[in-house]
């Protein structure tokens, strides 16, 4: 195909459902395609999207929303994953919460588009020991899909960030394991990379750590009672009472993916806390995966079925597996379909507006790892007990 073929060959539309802040279609956008409508019930987030994508119709609730514009290909949908857990358990999925997703099926229903895309948390291969995933799958073939998923890690596309999500892609007309399997650079090791910073969850400590060599884990909308909680890190070389560290907001937006200050709008430059803007770039697509999904979905690949295992019913979600009509296979493709460049944590973050942790949030998570069964590193674990110690306020 000449150069002049492919750069008259027409783009793919795009109706994003649970857009979010719009992590799937700016990277949709990056990798050459349109998007024509753009569907988010939070405020917060619908300001970031009309300002980001100003042209862009943006539709308040999908429960609302009564077809699908006619000249859409892709349809990308982040709901919440507790809707599929719900919709698992519930014959009728109309209760609140499990409503959500029925739209997305209620759409397609009238709708036909060529790519349909959802992106979703790890935990949607485990929920309800499977029946949701099986729930979803069944909806979906009810309708003609064939489909395909894999979980990725975000690290792939060069970000410092280990962040584990399901791509599922499906189509009635074409391959959807062209789209996500054709590809894999294989799981790397560890060698590349730097030892001059690791980051981990000071909220954990007892059970859980999310211990991460020249990263930082998952970033999260925030705690359990909805406080922002940025990830630690640990930078060993630095001064004393700044070697546990936090990065901040606009460095979480990059280690997502976004340019600095994506979030920062109107609706939540005054709010000092930054719950909203961490709640929206914790919940967010990783915008390189998106551009790389982008990019498999104008020019699929060539998957070779012959490394797959078929599934037995009953058995659990692997990583990755493909299936049509009630049948179902495993696939043994990596998190990892490419290894971009990766640029380190400390080249990423912004060193001077690195802030040290709360005496209150160290002692707290220092408290839990003396209890704690896990193994910790020992020079960790001393540079955690100086930083209690040097944040300790006077008189205590």
């Amino acid at each position: 195909m000449s150069n002049e073929q492919v750069v008259s060959q027409p783009s793919l539309r795009v109706a994003g459902l649970f857009a979010g802040i719009g992590g799937l279609e700016l990277g949709l956008k990056r990798a050459g395609l349109e998007t024509a409508l753009l569907c988010e019930v939070w405020a917060p987030a619908q300001a970031v999207l009309a300002e980001r994508f100003s042209n862009v119709p943006l539709e308040p609730d999908v429960r609302r929303l009564k077809a699908l514009p006619g000249d859409v290909h892709v349809v990308t949908a982040g709901f919440p994953c507790q809707d599929l857990s719900q919709a698992g358990r519930t014959a009728g999925i109309d209760g609140e919460q499990s409503g959500l997703v029925s739209h997305v099926f209620r759409l397609l229903n009238k709708h036909h588009p060529r790519w349909l895309v959802l992106e979703n948390v790890r935990n949607m291969l485990v929920l309800d020991k499977g029946k949701a995933m099986l729930h979803l799958v069944h909806e979906l073939e009810t309708l003609g899909y064939s489909w395909a998923y894999r979980l990725v890690d975000s690290r792939f596309t060069g970000v410092p960030q280990r962040r584990q999500r399901v791509l599922f892609v499906a189509s009635r007309t074409e391959d959807p394991r062209d789209v996500l399997l054709a590809d894999d650079a294989g799981e790397p090791d560890e060698t590349a990379l730097a030892t001059d910073a690791y980051g981990f969850y000071w909220t954990e400590g007892l059970r859980g750590l999310g211990w991460a060599k020249d990263a930082v884990p998952t970033i999260k909308g925030g705690s359990g009672l909805g406080i922002p909680s940025p990830p630690g890190v640990w930078v060993p070389g630095n001064p004393a009472g700044h070697r546990i560290v936090t990065p901040t907001i606009t460095d979480a937006e990059q280690l997502q993916g976004f340019p600095k200050d994506w979030t920062l709008t109107d609706a939540t430059a005054d709010k000092k806390s930054g719950r909203d803007r961490w709640k929206l770039v914790g919940n967010a697509v990783t915008v390189g995966v998106s551009e790389w999904l982008g990019r498999q979905l104008l020019h699929p690949g060539t998957y070779d079925g012959h490394e797959a295992d078929r599934m037995s019913d009953g058995a659990r979600w692997p990583t990755a597996a493909w299936g049509y009509k009630g049948k179902r296979w495993r696939s043994y493709a990596s998190m990892w379909p490419q290894r971009r460049d990766y640029t380190h944590l400390m080249q990423l973050v912004n060193r001077g507006g690195l802030t040290p942790l709360s005496h209150r949030a160290a002692a707290g998570f220092y408290s839990r790892t003396q209890k704690a069964t896990l193994k910790f590193n020992d020079s960790f674990l001393v540079d955690m007990k100086e930083h209690v110690e040097l944040t300790r306020p006077d008189g205590t």
